[in-house]
């Protein structure tokens, strides 16, 4: 099959284009033809620049430029001339084109057929208050054929949007970038977090169950990474290693460090941080968000009522209080489930998917 993918930004260090990128290479591998396009940056406003100049970080640019997940594919992609939309004279004939964010959604819409059968793989329920919800939710109302990662997304699809139909393929992880041998628990009790502001991240939570957790274990030692350093109104406990922006190479490191690796997301449509951690034998503890519900269940990790550091907190104790043969099922546990299902049986899922859109 010839497959477009059409995204909104190639140069990111987030998980929805690792995951994206991480499909669409295995499906090459599986012989189809992938293309990815994506628009230059929207050009700022007068007054967005003002306030940047102000900011001491100088004009805004248009181009994408930085580090990205994408570098680490051999994928054939384009950064166009101009900004959004996307348009017809932008993609080629395909058999297959792809939306895979809610604004690629709206410009996928209103393509021509010959660019192939529109699906939309949906990464997350993007009904945030920073975005125009309204708009979003419209965009899963279209008369795509949805490829959604989570069983949580299953239902949503369902339940507010009336669509049955919808193919269930979830991420996987790549075993040459997160991997560890088997281990011990730490000398000093460790835990991690991926760490961001963003409200429905839901690090207030976690960090106030490693608070709780110190009470009763005084040398806990909280880790984490993220892609900007930590904000005064959500501050670090005093000892914390934190990384920012860390070499790819090293994050498998950072969660091979931790006897426990924390979840705690309001919303997420998979968080595959929890995979990755699990990759590198650390057991998560975790709300039930997002792939929660099925990669921790049967004892395989901690899942843990949201909202409540208190219980995240105790499942912290529990786990550090382990005996080491305790904590090695644990960790091989984890390890067996994240090892479980490759990319590769998710390009197999999805390539079903495709042939339903087809016929659709």
């Amino acid at each position: 099959m010839k497959i477009t993918f059409v995204m909104a930004n190639l140069v990111s260090l987030s998980g929805g284009l690792l995951a994206n990128a991480s499909l669409a290479y295995h499906l090459q591998k599986r012989g189809h033809q992938i293309y990815i396009v994506c628009p230059q940056k929207r050009k700022p406003t007068g007054l967005q620049q003002v306030k940047s100049l102000l900011k001491g970080k100088g004009l805004i640019s248009t181009k994408q430029t930085g580090p990205s997940h994408l570098d680490s594919f051999d994928l054939p992609s384009r950064i166009l001339d101009h900004p959004p939309p996307v348009t017809d004279a932008d993609v080629p004939d395909a058999d297959i084109v792809v939306a895979t964010w809610w604004e690629t959604a709206e410009w996928v819409a209103n393509l021509s057929p010959s660019k192939g059968a529109k699906v939309y793989m949906i990464r997350h329920h993007e009904t945030h208050d920073y975005l125009p919800k309204e708009r979003v939710a419209a965009t899963y109302r279209l008369p795509f054929y949805k490829i959604v990662i989570s069983q949580w997304l299953v239902d949503i699809m369902k339940t507010e949007y009336g669509d049955t139909n919808v193919s269930f393929v979830p991420d996987s992880v790549d075993l040459k970038k997160y991997y560890a041998g088997a281990r011990q628990k730490q000398t000093i009790p460790t835990v991690g977090m991926l760490y961001s502001p963003l409200y429905w991240k839901g690090c207030d939570i976690t960090l106030k169950a490693v608070s709780l957790a110190s009470q009763q274990i005084p040398n806990l030692k909280l880790v984490c990474f993220g892609t900007r350093p930590p904000v005064p109104e959500l501050p670090l406990p005093p000892g914390s290693e934190f990384f920012c922006q860390p070499p790819q190479d090293q994050i498998k490191d950072i969660y091979a460090s931790c006897d426990a690796w924390l979840f705690g997301s309001r919303f997420e449509g998979f968080g595959l941080p929890i995979l990755e951690a699990m990759a590198c034998r650390t057991p998560v503890i975790g709300v039930p968000a997002g792939a929660a519900p099925e990669l921790l269940s049967d004892n395989i990790g901690i899942l843990v009522k949201p909202e409540d550091p208190e219980e995240m907190a105790e499942a912290i104790v529990k786990i550090c209080q382990m005996s080491q043969e305790q904590w090695r099922q644990i960790s091989d546990r984890a390890y067996t489930k994240a090892t479980s299902y490759t990319w590769d049986d998710a390009a197999r899922l999805c390539e079903q998917a495709f042939e339903i859109a087809l016929c659709s």
